[in-house]
């Protein structure tokens, strides 16, 4: 492929822009530091929002030499061969200041754009080697410019390798080698980067063995620890009471979801402050689905239970030891309820409120101890709290799977067959309309479970003759089949705004192709959580580029974004989008 400057000048594709430092903190409510980064340095003119993103999210917190050596590589170009720490030139360097964290925004760019490049001129995508240049700079100078990013797995590990030599032990990730198409194991974490924002896996209802529900949890977790997220039908696993094929019966599917949710909860995405990104998908005519459905509901009302009851406890059990040092009671008597009035009463209140008699026997044996007053641990209803984290299902989007047929049954007011995993035997008939009822109610208390057209996403198939969809992923942009991957990327729409106030489409056309380059060239030099997942995505190469910023375009245009001209703009660079990236 050949490529032309648009953004950067030769030999400095940062041209024109200045750089400055900048500061960014998370502090706590109660004001204690959590993150400080002072003096990163960014492009003047950058956002808060965005200078927090790059320091606290995107920037590599540590393990970067502070001196690097080019490995010469036969065929690959000086400039372009990878670097690892330069030892000897480290060694001149106090101990603890070989290594550093990544304070300048070029360290991030050049690190993406580097690996991006390499990886395109391995492959062949070059015509040549200025065409490799040109491409380099044009990455590095819309990165820098806000112009187009990419999804979050490639700011957390591309280019680490290559730009540091930064590695570690393989973790069951799988890569298929572009030039000849076979699957292998990865080596390591960071030759093969994990790109891919956007994860879809198959569940089948097997304990252990590969592709089962253990071994989805580890697919899950290699996912998670690379920044991205992952969606997953769960409507093959048996239900409560189904019979398993030793004998007994299966505990059902909410006891192995609440397995997936509680490892979710455990791992901090790409190593950063946020929690996992997860989709549970279940088909509505699965004998489990009306637990399913009100899984949250109950969930939350744990917590409020948690709150109030912690309080009232407290309260309670405070008022029995209060009781129990009544000086208007002589003091034989205040400890025995018989003859303290007050202490009686207090434990009946107590009773009444659904104080455990133990723990209000307890109460009564501090105060005979001659303690005063019993602090209570308190809960609150901040997501992070203590009392969320008791109760399970905080850790992923819920979505139920429905047919036109439901609906029909709905507006007939039928009845719902609810169907064993193992024998398609109905073992449970319901209304459609109260399952629906039941469904409205439970995403008005907890904004879940949402839904997922099962009709429409197959019609709408791209290739409806392979496999059909079964999930999506936690966002839903990625609707697609079972173990495949979408790594992602978005264009900034108001940057071809020109200054006449219209739009630029040239060189929207030419981003849109440089960007789908960038995605394709991830796709070869991504790495996969599963052998399968590497094949099929090696295959489809699913590509998700987007766009930024359409109500912001729109109202610099002076048009309503609910008008008829609005939806023709959004129309035409969509298919400007989509001709560009297909050509």
């Amino acid at each position: 492929m050949k490529f032309t400057r648009t953004y950067s000048a030769p030999g400095d594709p940062y041209a024109g822009l200045t750089f400055e430092p900048r500061s960014s903190k998370i502090v706590n409510p109660d004001g204690s530091v959590i993150f400080e980064a002072p003096d990163v340095m960014v492009p003047t003119g950058w956002s808060q929002v965005a200078v927090d993103v790059l320091a606290q999210k995107y920037c590599r917190k540590a393990g970067v030499p502070r001196a690097t050596a080019r490995v010469e590589e036969d065929g690959v170009p000086a400039w372009l061969q990878r670097s690892i720490a330069d030892g000897p030139e480290l060694e001149k360097l106090p101990r603890g200041e070989q290594f550093a964290p990544e304070r300048d925004a070029r360290q991030v760019f050049n690190r993406m754009a580097g690996c991006w490049t390499y990886w395109g001129w391995k492959h062949g995508y070059f015509d040549s080697e200025d065409d490799a240049r040109i491409y380099y700079d044009e990455m590095c100078a819309m990165l820098a410019r806000q112009i187009g990013a990419p999804n979050s797995p490639q700011w957390f590990n591309t280019g680490l390798h290559w730009a540091y030599g930064i590695s570690g032990p393989a973790q069951g990730h799988w890569y298929v080698d572009a030039s000849n198409g076979v699957a292998k194991a990865s080596a390591d974490t960071f030759s093969h980067p994990q790109v891919s924002a956007c994860y879809i896996l198959s569940i089948e209802d097997d304990l252990v063995n590969e592709g089962g529900i253990f071994d989805g949890v580890m697919r899950e977790a290699r996912i998670f620890k690379g920044g991205s997220g992952s969606g997953a039908n769960f409507s093959k696993l048996r239900a409560a009471g189904e019979k398993l094929t030793g004998g007994g019966t299966s505990s059902g599917l909410m006891s192995f979801l609440k397995v997936f949710d509680r490892a979710a909860g455990a791992i901090k995405s790409g190593g950063t402050t946020r929690r996992a990104a997860k989709m549970v998908v279940l088909n509505a005519d699965h004998p489990d689905i009306e637990e399913f459905v009100n899984w949250k509901v109950r969930e939350e009302r744990k917590v409020a239970d948690l709150v109030i009851g912690a309080r009232v406890f407290e309260r309670r059990l405070n008022a029995i030891i209060s009781a129990a040092h009544d000086t208007r009671v002589p003091e034989n008597a205040r400890l025995d309820p018989a003859l303290n009035a007050s202490l009686r009463h207090a434990i009946r209140d107590a009773t009444a409120a659904g104080v455990p008699s133990g723990a209000a026997q307890n109460a009564l044996d501090y105060a005979r101890q001659g303690y005063t007053r019993l602090e209570v641990e308190q809960y609150d209803t901040n997501w992070d709290s203590e009392a969320y984290v008791t109760v399970s299902g905080q850790n992923s989007n819920n979505s139920v799977r429905l047919t036109n047929g439901f609906f029909k049954a709905v507006d007939r007011d039928d009845d719902w067959l609810l169907t064993a995993r193992t024998t398609g035997d109905v073992v449970k008939r319901i209304k459609a309309r109260d399952l629906w009822q039941q469904i409205a109610v439970a995403a008005w208390q907890c904004a879940d479970p949402g839904l997922q057209f099962d009709d429409t996403i197959q019609e709408w198939h791209t290739c409806s003759n392979d496999e059909r969809i079964n999930a999506t992923n936690p966002c839903s942009e990625f609707v697609f089949i079972d173990d495949t991957a979408c790594n992602l990327a978005s264009l900034n729409l108001v940057k071809f705004l020109k200054d006449d106030g219209t739009f630029d489409s040239r060189r929207f056309a030419e981003a849109t192709r440089i960007w789908t380059t960038t995605l394709e060239i991830s796709v070869a030099m991504g790495q996969m959580p599963s052998r399968r997942i590497a094949e099929k995505n090696h295959g489809y190469r699913t590509l998700g580029l987007g766009y930024a910023n359409l109500g912001t375009l729109l109202m610099r245009m002076g048009l309503p974004y609910d008008s008829e001209e609005s939806f023709g703009w959004c129309g035409a660079i969509n298919a400007l989008l989509t001709g560009m990236a297909y050509r």
